[in-house]
């Protein structure tokens, strides 16, 4: 074995802790995963000799990668950064464990977190989750946001104070979350609208991606309170016979795959018994690029 296959083999020991790291910066799997190539790149070309802390290494290029891709996000006013951006999310079969055993192999981000992040300024963004989600120093972070530690100290408090804000609480038992979403999925199956307000909050907000390209009613959104959410569920109530329940990061959450192709994914925020945020993704093109699970059987 040569020297590169030798640093390939380290490579890939850090491989799945960099994709995590840039998922939860940039929101987008398939740009997670450009910036982890970036980092092997970037190794590939440096003498690795003279590293002493390879994981270290790597996550800050990964850091510094991800905060270019941020910068030139905003530099473009994509719509993707509008109020209606729903992040890709990780989808998992239901398993029949036990429920604790559910919750440590559930993605340990939610989407409500990821919506949250996007409201960030980049280097705040990066800030926050190399430090409060990866426990990097302030000290190994301010080379990358190109401040001072403590200046970058600030960037991750101000960062901490609108999420604490604006992320919802959520019920953490998966079981709850099930029965609240069986509610939902019967109540659309029947295009019975009071069962559909019934297990809705009155100040739910919808979120629906469906890319820049969908026009009509079918178009991108927001959806405030629970009468004009459960109007929408009424208008797409034909394709409700193909909702099935799947974790969709850390919750239980809907995908919709009429003869196995995804159309959406919907994650929730549940409190007090009542869906409170609905995230759906529904861009046909980024739904494509989603790594589905076996729901046969």
């Amino acid at each position: 074995m040569n020297e590169t296959d030798l640093l390939a083999d380290r490579f890939e020991e850090y491989r799945g802790h960099l994709k995590a790291v840039a998922y939860r910066m940039l929101g987008s799997l398939a740009e997670a995963e450009d910036a982890v190539q970036e980092a092997w790149l970037k190794l590939s070309r440096s003498d690795a000799a003279d590293i002493d802390n390879l994981g270290g290494w790597l996550t800050t290029v990964v850091g510094r990668v991800c905060l270019d891709m941020l910068r030139s996000r905003t530099r473009r006013h994509e719509q993707s950064l509008d109020d209606a951006f729903v992040p890709d999310p990780v989808i998992r079969p239901l398993s029949h464990i036990d429920p604790e055993q559910e919750v440590l192999q559930a993605d340990s981000v939610g989407l409500a977190l990821l919506v949250v992040l996007e409201t960030l300024e980049p280097a705040e963004r990066i800030a926050f989750v190399l430090h409060d989600l990866f426990a990097v120093p302030f000290d190994d972070i301010a080379p990358i946001v190109e401040r001072s530690s403590a200046a970058t100290r600030q960037l991750a408090s101000r960062a901490r104070r609108r999420v604490r804000g604006a992320e919802p609480s959520t019920e953490p038992d998966l079981g709850r979350q099930r029965q609240v979403l069986e509610a939902f999925m019967a109540a659309a199956r029947a295009g019975d609208f009071e069962a559909l307000l019934a297990v809705l909050d009155p100040d739910v907000v919808l979120r629906a991606d469906s890319g820049p390209l969908v026009r009509g009613v079918a178009a991108s959104k927001v959806v405030r309170g629970a009468k004009p959410v459960a109007e929408q569920a009424m208008l797409f109530r034909q394709f409700a016979r193909y909702m099935q329940l799947v974790l969709v990061n850390d919750t239980v959450g809907v995908l919709n795959a009429p003869e196995g192709r995804p159309q959406s994914v919907m994650g929730v925020a549940i409190a007090d018994g009542r869906i409170t945020e609905m995230y759906i993704l529904a861009d046909a093109e980024r739904l494509a690029g989603l790594e589905l699970p076996d729901l046969g059987g």
